[in-house]
């Protein structure tokens, strides 16, 4: 259990690594004047996915909570 809990702590840090990556960069780049459209729009589509799977995660967390 413990190498779980591990795995998923290292696998959170990545992951949050990468969210600040594909959200910080074009953000330092559109403050600095330069303008990239497609690192904005993988943000963007990173929020998007990012927002969609907390929904899924909140149904299927409800569902779980209704048949226990």
């Amino acid at each position: 259990m413990k190498d779980a809990k591990e795995m998923l702590r290292i696998v959170g840090i990545i992951l949050l690594g990468l969210f600040v990556l594909v959200v910080g960069v074009p953000l330092v780049l559109m403050a600095a004047g330069i303008v990239v459209t497609t690192v904005i729009h993988l943000a963007v589509l990173l929020i998007k996915v990012a927002v969609t799977l907390a929904v899924i995660y909140l149904v299927l967390a409800g569902v779980r909570a209704l048949l226990k």
